[in-house]
C-alpha cells in the first residue's frame, strides 16, 4: 500500500482546519501532513502547529503555496488538498486502486459538498462528468500525483489561480489522468459568500480568460475584483 502526503494551503484557515485535518489523519495511507501557510493573521500555523503538521510559510499564491509543499514530501504520492475539502476514509485504498495501472500518474476524487442545498444534487456526477470531457480536476476535488511525476514534470506550477489546469495538462502530457473511486466533500462557502449566480458567472469569466491567455496576475485580480 502507497504512503501519502497531503500538502494543504491555507491563508486565514484557523477555522476550517481542525476539521480537515481530523479526516486526512482518518486516511491510514497518510504519513505526513504538511501545511504551507500564506500569511494568515488568525493564528492558522498556531493550529496546524498544535495539530502536528509540518508547518511551513510562503508568499500568497496557491501554486506556489502547494509547490514549496510538494518539494518537501517524502511519501509515495502526494495529495494537493484545501482546506475546506474532506478525505474521506478510504481515500488512500481508492487512490492505490486508482494508481495501480503505470499509465496513470495522477488523479482525483469526485466531490460533492457538504450543506443541504439544491447545487448538492448531482454534484459529485457532475464533477466526474466534467472531467471525461476533458475537462481539468479542480483543486477542490483533492488532486494526487505519484511524487517522482510530480517531481519530472518540474512540480506544482507557481501561479495565484487556475494551477490546476496547467499541472493537468503538464500530467496528461506524460501519462493518463483518473478519478479514484471515492468521494470527497466540500464547502459550499464561496457561493454562499458572493450567491451562486454572481459565484458561476466570476468562474466562467476567469476559466475564459485563462483559455484566452491571461497572465496569472489578471486572472489574479478578476478573480479578486469580480
Amino acid at each position: 500500500m502507497r504512503t501519502l502526503s497531503v500538502v494543504i494551503p491555507t491563508l486565514n484557515e484557523a477555522g476550517q482546519l481542525p476539521e480537515t485535518l481530523e479526516y486526512a489523519r482518518g486516511v491510514r495511507e497518510v504519513s505526513e501532513i504538511i501545511v504551507v501557510d500564506g500569511g494568515s493573521a488568525d493564528g492558522t500555523t498556531s493550529v496546524a502547529e498544535r495539530l502536528g503538521c509540518r508547518v511551513l510559510t510562503a508568499a500568497p499564491s496557491r501554486g506556489g503555496q502547494m509547490r514549496a509543499g510538494a518539494k518537501l514530501a517524502t511519501s509515495d504520492t502526494v495529495v494537493l488538498l484545501h482546506a475546506d475539502t474532506w478525505l474521506p476514509e478510504d481515500a488512500g485504498r481508492a487512490i492505490d486502486d486508482c494508481l495501480r495501472d503505470p499509465i496513470v500518474v495522477g488523479g482525483g476524487f469526485r466531490k460533492t459538498f457538504r450543506e443541504p442545498h439544491l447545487l448538492r444534487i448531482g454534484a459529485k456526477w457532475r464533477s466526474a462528468l466534467l472531467f471525461r470531457l476533458g475537462g481539468p480536476i479542480l483543486g477542490d476535488q483533492a488532486m494526487f500525483v505519484r511524487r517522482e511525476v510530480l517531481e519530472g514534470i518540474g512540480g506544482v506550477p507557481d501561479m495565484p489561480l487556475m494551477e490546476e489546469f496547467v499541472l493537468c495538462k503538464k500530467l496528461r502530457a506524460v501519462g493518463r489522468l483518473n478519478l479514484a473511486r471515492a468521494t470527497v466533500t466540500t464547502s459550499m462557502r464561496r457561493f454562499q459568500k458572493r450567491g451562486i449566480p454572481r459565484t458561476y458567472l466570476r468562474m466562467w469569466r476567469v476559466t475564459m480568460k485563462y483559455w484566452l491567455g491571461a497572465s496569472p496576475e489578471e486572472l489574479a485580480r478578476l478573480y479578486e475584483s469580480a
